[in-house]
């Protein structure tokens, strides 16, 4: 017998909505033709990964030395390792060693053994709204509590808000999870709020007598448009983490493999990265994909021309533009956060399931703490999106 709490989760509308919405995307195609059929619904990057990773790739394929199948330390091989440290002290600008670096199945493995590492019950973890869906699950599995923080009207951090929630909660308050470029609003979080998060993290601690971690989920860090970048957070808060994976910036989705690096200045650094690898050996993972690893190992730092992203994403602007359809300009990662029109009074459910009727398939917002809005993933090709604009110009007209 399922577990009863597993299946209310599992049959939940946030639980199965964008997956339900990709399974009838397929029905639909089968019906009416691919190219009839306007499919936002899922972020699944469709780069090809760059020439740097297939050689690593044909490169690891031939080696044939002895025990190259065999066992490893659960933390992963040494020279991936030390590959991912000296990318995070590029990104980071602050030195990092080896030893900070735990090799994942994905961000998704990563963030779980980071809060069975950290959480325990009763335990709150705060993230600004919106935010992964998943995340509710992911901190729900280790029986701590997803605190919900509104951000500002721009989905930028409210900064008052999460001290409100910090005040409130105290020594509970185990972490806060941010996610810049952000899924599903594309924002960028500021140096500026980054700062001022940073320093309301601090005051909190001493008052507290707990710092709380501040998990930094990074998978779309490469993908930004207008020059903008993401601020470091290793020289700012010494409670902070990275994790993060190659799914979006290699386009390696399907390869699960990512990492979790910790500041070398926290308090607990050894520890940590002790307990996450013992959660990583006892859910079940017990180490990051071998192979892979020694293919990100040689090719992590291939570069990638994002562009067509940022093409993309004006692209679809201008079709959301011409229809009337309002949205927050994302600077980064691949998705468009949409408002749903007045008429259907925030019913984002709804109004996702009127778009179907013109074969237009988005993500119904309330999923990601986002109530009244909806995602579009524009990493879909040209073609779809310009072949998308009558649909979304009919849909409005009928409004």
């Amino acid at each position: 017998m399922i577990a009863p709490q597993i299946k209310e989760t599992i049959y939940s509308k946030g639980a199965s909505v964008i997956r339900k919405m990709f399974e009838e995307g397929i029905e639909l195609k089968a019906k009416h033709g691919a190219d009839k059929v306007f499919d936002f619904t899922l972020g699944n990057p469709d780069l090809d990964p760059p020439e740097e990773v297939v050689q690593a790739v044909q490169e690891v394929a031939k080696d044939t030395s002895h025990g190259r199948h065999g066992y490893m330390p659960n933390a992963g091989y040494m020279e991936t390792r030390e590959a991912m440290a000296k990318k995070t002290a590029e990104e980071q600008g602050v030195p990092v060693g080896a030893k900070n670096i735990l090799m994942t199945v994905g961000a998704a493995s990563a963030l779980n053994c980071v809060f069975k590492a950290i959480l325990s019950p009763g335990d709150k973890v705060l993230v600004p709204k919106p935010f992964f869906a998943e995340y509710r699950h992911y901190v729900r599995n280790f029986q701590g509590e997803l605190i919900e923080v509104p951000s500002k009207a721009d989905f930028s951090l409210d900064c008052d808000a999460i001290q409100r929630e910090l005040d409130a909660n105290g020594n509970k308050v185990a972490a806060i999870l941010i996610n810049s470029p952000n899924n599903p609003s594309g924002r960028l979080y500021t140096k500026e709020d980054i700062l001022r998060l940073t320093d309301t993290l601090k005051t909190h601690g001493k008052k507290a007598g707990r710092f709380p971690y501040l998990i930094c989920d990074e998978p779309y860090r490469a993908i930004v448009y207008d020059g903008k970048t993401v601020t470091p957070v290793f020289p700012l808060y010494d409670e902070a983490v990275i994790v993060t994976s190659f799914a979006k910036n290699l386009s390696l989705p399907g390869e699960r493999i990512g990492y979790v690096a910790i500041n070398p200045a926290s308090a607990d650094a050894d520890d940590f990265i002790s307990a996450a690898t013992f959660a990583l050996r006892t859910l079940g993972c017990v180490n990051a994909p071998a192979f892979f690893q020694k293919v990100v190992a040689r090719a992590w730092n291939a570069k990638v021309d994002f562009s067509s992203y940022e093409k993309r994403r004006n692209l679809l602007m201008a079709v959301l533009d011409k229809a009337g359809i309002q949205y927050v300009k994302p600077e980064g990662a691949f998705y468009l956060f949409c408002k749903v029109p007045e008429k259907w009074n925030g019913d984002d459910m709804a109004f996702c399931d009127y778009l179907k009727k013109y074969l237009i398939l988005g993500a119904p917002g309330s999923g990601f703490g986002g109530a009244g809005w909806f995602r579009l993933a524009y990493c879909v090709s040209e073609k779809t999106i310009v072949n998308s604009e009558a649909a979304f110009i009919a849909a409005m007209e009928e409004l």
